[in-house]
């Protein structure tokens, strides 16, 4: 079983760097590591360069899939990054989170074709985001519940309980018993590549907002199953601004995730295969 974790981001290197002091930190690493970029610029480039020489000491190739800045294009570039990926399992998060040294081994450990496993986060604050250093990570202090408590992070009980306070097999019977719907977290998410491409990935018409339950409805309409890992696969993310957020686009979005549900839509015309192509052949 080959496994690649897909990391997305957007401008955002000093996130990047921290994002990936957790990667480093796995106590199972992925077979491969790519950086699906929506169009940073040359500060991204040079973060993703230091970590793939020193990742190339560890035997652990590190892709960089990048395409120009047109917007808000993620689904266009997860798209670009799954179609050429040769993993079977695939992991995602965003490149503004960190992640449990123990993240990528309980993923993998859950992973099977016909189910997608997703998770949750635990935000931080624009203070407690501006507190954290690579050493912090490299630690582990930033999953520690003391801290996340003093930053104020651990405000609900569900939220504490995503720190993975008891053992893990305690956790995953809160998983499975828990009422919460089983919606895709593309910051927190692991799939079989083939089961993606059956689906033709994620659509590209939808930009900020909705892309990733619309793939995790999609999956389920093609009969791959959610499964939980809401409390036993801990991931912290850092605060940032939103400014590429479009209300309209938002509510276009919601309609195209009430219509996929109703409809029982599986495939997308508007993926990593586009209509314009099939056509073509």
């Amino acid at each position: 079983m080959h496994s690649e974790l897909i990391i997305s981001t957007y401008n955002s290197p000093a996130a990047l760097g921290l994002c990936l002091e957790s990667v480093a930190a796995q106590r199972v690493m992925p077979d491969g590591i790519c950086i699906a970029d929506d169009g940073s610029g040359p500060e991204t480039r040079a973060v993703v360069d230091a970590f793939a020489a020193r990742m190339a000491a560890h035997g652990r190739p590190v892709r960089h899939v990048w395409h120009e800045d047109r917007g808000f294009e993620k689904n266009a570039i997860l798209n670009k990054a799954i179609a050429s990926s040769t993993a079977q399992v695939l992991v995602f998060i965003d490149g503004d989170v960190m992640i449990h040294p123990d993240f990528v081994a309980r993923h993998l450990a859950l992973t099977r074709p016909g189910r997608f496993s997703t998770g949750s986060l635990i935000r931080l604050d624009a203070d407690a985001t501006a507190s954290v250093t690579p050493e912090m990570v490299r630690s582990g202090q930033v999953f520690d519940r003391g801290w996340l408590r003093r930053n104020r992070a651990l405000g609900k009980l569900s939220t504490w309980l995503k720190t993975r306070p008891f053992p893990v097999p305690v956790m995953a019977l809160f998983e499975i018993l828990s009422p919460v719907r089983r919606a895709l977290c593309g910051a927190n998410a692991s799939v079989w590549r083939s089961d993606l491409l059956a689906i033709n990935g994620y659509d590209e018409t939808i930009k900020y907002g909705g892309g990733d339950k619309h793939l995790g409805i999609r999956l389920n309409n093609a009969g791959v199953r959610g499964r939980h890992l809401r409390f036993s696969a801990p991931l912290v993310h850092l605060d940032h601004p939103r400014g590429y957020a479009d209300p309209e686009r938002m509510r276009r979005h919601k309609a195209m995730i009430r219509a996929a549900r109703k409809s029982g839509e599986a495939y997308t015309p508007h993926g990593i295969v586009k209509e314009e192509d099939s056509a073509a052949r």
